[in-house]
């Protein structure tokens, strides 16, 4: 390719590129140091609200040491989601939503932490595994029988070879730190391959969105796609990468290869150089078939969902409902591009348009239902139900409204014995048994049923913090009987 051509695909693949974004971002360390540690270990899954948690964790700890960091974790990660370091997906086992990392951000990440962290570029071992691989690719190509059947005598010769060597004492045991070179140069190998299944998977969504696109885009009788959904083909299945994941996923779950598998990893754990492997490395030792069994049963599902949902989409005729809607919208579109050479987007016309019944906002507007918000904080206490007291109910309706019959009997009781009387009057005969309240009550019942003087009178009465009260007013007289 000429000069000019890369320089420019790489100049697109910099705008369009994750991982690209990722290393050129001023926020590098900490997205790959935070990312990487809690979604590019063990665990590469993690529900969306725990992951707020422990980044915000992190971040306050990177505060403290100077790092300027104004955003919260939910913050940052829905840029990183934007940006394209996180995938958002349904959890499967509660209401909510997952973050993982993507294909580009975990490319990004892994290069980051190569940087860190170099290995050994040139080992034996490596160099042994691919002059291994080569030879077996020149076996296996050859279209020469009797040039493969040559290649593998002499590889039974090299082999009769060496177990003469054995027998003889002349080659012993490798020493351990070549032993323990070769370990970590397999780990190292070991750890690309579950970074693998996030590509893998989002090669099978890329290719569920174009088989639905070609689905809707194609017009009715070019739509080969729907016609051989109809006939039962699988799309998704039957892909490049359906048929080269099957085979990697058949070749994971053989019995017989697992069983082996198991017996190797226990036959060098055992060996005295393991001592010297990290408890990680040990882990990841002993973790690596399981990781892939279930890495390769989530992408399993992946691709029986999407096949599903495809066939269900043709069967139900959904895509003609899309079909109508995309040609409407074109039709739409090519008016409003002839009509805007002689209309503006302002001018008013004789349309009315209704609109939906339905208030529309933003997603961030909508105020969600938190049962969490309306949990009992203590312990609930069921009470024995009993017959109410007519006496503790008055207490209770005193304790909050004023009690004007008792007001009302008390000032007509005093009028009977004299022609007119004042609140003063009331007060000194009968003593407020609401306080305050039936101060009120009575200046209430006063001001609207009787007469008020421009005299002053002083009140007095009794708080019900029994502290004795007293007021000059207006002199309100009652007249005639009150009711």
């Amino acid at each position: 390719m000429p000069a000019v051509a890369q320089v420019l695909e790489l100049a697109q693949l910099a705008e369009r590129d994750a991982a690209w974004k990722l290393l050129r971002a001023d926020s590098a360390p900490v997205v790959a140091g935070l990312l990487g540690t809690h979604l590019g270990g063990d665990e590469r899954r993690v529900d969306a609200e725990e992951l707020y948690e422990r980044i915000d964790a992190d971040l306050e700890r990177l505060r403290a040491q100077g790092l300027i960091l104004p955003l919260t974790a939910k913050g940052y990660c829905g840029e990183w989601r934007t940006a394209g370091f996180l995938v958002r997906r349904p959890s499967s086992e509660a209401r909510g939503e997952t973050l993982e990392l993507s294909p580009d951000a975990i490319a990004g990440i892994r290069f980051l932490q190569g940087r860190a962290a170099p290995r050994s570029s040139v080992t034996e071992s490596r160099l042994a595994s691919l002059a291994a691989q080569v030879r077996r690719l020149a076996i296996d190509t050859d279209p020469d029988v009797s040039a493969r059947i040559a290649l593998l005598e002499e590889e039974i010769d090299a082999i009769e070879r060496r177990i003469e060597s054995l027998r003889s004492g002349d080659e012993t045991a490798i020493d351990e730190d070549r032993a323990i070179e070769r370990v970590r140069d397999v780990l190292a190998q070991a750890a690309d391959v579950p970074d693998d299944f996030a590509r893998v998977r989002a090669e099978f969504e890329t290719l569920n969105a174009s088989l639905r696109a070609k689905i809707v885009e194609s017009d009715v009788s070019q739509a080969s796609v729907v016609d051989e959904v109809f006939r039962g083909i699988d799309h998704i299945s039957d892909s490049d990468a359906g048929r080269s994941f099957a085979a990697f996923s058949q070749l994971v779950l053989d019995p017989a290869l697992g069983a082996a598998f198991e017996g190797d990893i226990r036959r060098i754990l055992d060996r005295g150089f393991a001592r010297d492997l990290t408890s990680d490395e040990r882990r990841a030792l002993r973790s690596f078939l399981t990781t892939l069994k279930g890495r390769s049963a989530e992408i399993h599902d992946v691709i029986t969902l999407f096949a599903r949902a495809l066939r269900r989409y043709v069967q139900s005729q959904d895509y003609q409902r899309d079909r109508v809607l995309r040609t409407l919208l074109r039709e739409a579109q090519h008016a409003g591009v002839e009509a805007a050479a002689h209309t503006r987007p302002w001018y008013p016309t004789s349309l009315t348009l209704d609109l939906s019944a339905v208030a529309l906002s933003s997603v961030g507007g909508i105020d969600l239902h938190d049962p969490a918000e309306f949990a009992a904080t203590e312990e609930i206490v069921t009470q024995t139900a009993s017959l109410a007291s007519l006496e503790e109910l008055r207490a209770i309706a005193r304790e909050t409204e004023i009690d004007f019959d008792e007001l009302t009997r008390n000032v007509n009781d005093l009028l009977a014995e004299v022609p007119s009387c004042t609140v003063a009057d009331v007060l000194a005969r009968y003593p407020a048994t609401q306080g305050v309240g039936s101060v009120i009550g009575l200046l209430s019942i006063a001001a609207e049923q009787g007469t008020v003087d421009d005299e002053p009178e002083v009140l007095a009465w009794q708080g019900a913090d029994g502290v004795a009260r007293a007021a000059i007013v207006a002199a309100h007289r009652f007249t005639g009987a009150v009711a």
